[in-house]
């Protein structure tokens, strides 16, 4: 039994949505999409020094549950397709995506799709290794990969879904093998198009899950902390009720915990009282702000989700990934995700 899951009798374990910054020898710092700064086999002994980095940093912050940082990955999205055949890379196009809040270059689905190989089993086998703790992996999400990818096969999007949920439940399996705690997947496009998450989005998910006895968790943001996103959450209004309409349903689904943004966001509280039955991954640090979080804010965020919450189901993680963030905030944040946690912890004792 690993490290945190022989003393998980301590109240908000702590997490990240996943992403973290890659190191400016890696790539180019503070991008949604980073440019490579090496290549070849210098590039992979580069990822693997930096998921160790990150491994050790979270570590040193009081993290209780790790992930590999997505070193690997130049984007959450293409991390995965670049596995993946039936996925023409060299002609992307520009498309809408998250209902056109912003465009981007991507890549275009040209046939069958099928699992060229393993796609973070290098990464999942180093973190493992090298921690005691417990370890979740990153995977996208079916709808989200959808809403990432120009289809010019299918012709449907829940069709290109089921079979893209095909791969991600291959990975995942041969994840939870290697001894993968917790295997999320990630899903912003839930925030947008909630009509069809519960037609067929939670039904992907499903897909993706089947047969895992690991933990299994999806996460539902507003978005890294880029202009789009930033722009696009000023025009909701005085409370962000997206999460109202499709919590209901994720409270039925087979999913064992749900990852969301809380911290110094318009999101009612209240609205986790939809969420019976579920681990919460409660927002509790803001990624779109260079400001580092006191404990207070942050014990302040997690002791009014227990109005709503049993303690025991709530885990203190960011709002969202941090890639696109300076290195040392990052840090910094990370550090205030635990202290923030044990000062809410010490006052329930």
């Amino acid at each position: 039994m690993s490290e945190t899951a022989a003393n998980r009798t301590s109240l908000f374990p702590t997490t990240i949505a996943g992403s973290l910054p890659k190191p400016a020898w890696l790539a180019e710092t503070q991008s949604l999409w980073p440019a490579w700064k090496l290549s070849g086999r210098d590039l992979e002994e580069a990822k693997k020094d930096a998921t160790l980095l990150w491994v050790k940093t979270q570590e040193d912050a009081g993290i209780d549950i790790l992930t590999d940082g997505e070193q690997s990955r130049q984007h959450f999205v293409h991390g995965f397709l670049e596995s993946v055949e039936g996925i023409d890379f060299e002609n992307k196009v520009k498309m809408g995506i998250r209902n056109n809040r912003y465009e981007a270059l991507v890549p275009i689905v040209v046939g069958p799709v099928r699992l060229k190989s393993r796609v973070h089993g290098t990464e999942a086998a180093l973190v493992r290794a090298h921690t005691a703790r417990q370890v979740k992996m990153t995977l996208p999400g079916p709808m989200t990969l959808v809403d990432t990818i120009a289809d010019r096969f299918y012709g449907d999007k829940p069709t290109l879904a089921f079979a893209l949920a095909d791969l991600l439940n291959s990975e995942a399996r041969a994840l939870e093998k290697q001894g993968v705690d917790v295997i999320q997947f990630d899903e912003p496009a839930f925030n947008v198009y909630m009509d069809e998450v519960r037609q067929w989005g939670i039904l992907a998910l499903h897909r993706a899950i089947e047969g895992l006895q690991c933990k299994t968790a999806v996460h539902i943001c507003y978005g890294y902390g880029i202009k789009a996103n930033i722009d696009w959450k000023k025009s909701l209004g005085n409370q962000w009720r997206q999460y109202e309409e499709i919590f209901p349903a994720l409270a039925a689904s087979r999913l064992d915990q749900v990852s969301i943004e809380c911290a110094n966001s318009r999101v009612p509280t209240s609205l986790l009282a939809h969420l019976a039955g579920k681990d919460v991954l409660l927002g509790v640090i803001d990624v779109a702000s260079e400001k580092v979080e006191t404990a207070e804010e942050v014990a302040r965020v997690i002791e009014e989700a227990l109005n709503f919450v049993p303690k025991e189901r709530i885990f203190a993680c960011t709002n969202c990934g941090m890639a696109p963030m300076k290195r040392e905030l990052a840090e910094a944040k990370l550090a205030a995700i635990a202290s923030g946690a044990a000062l809410a912890r010490s006052r329930l004792v």
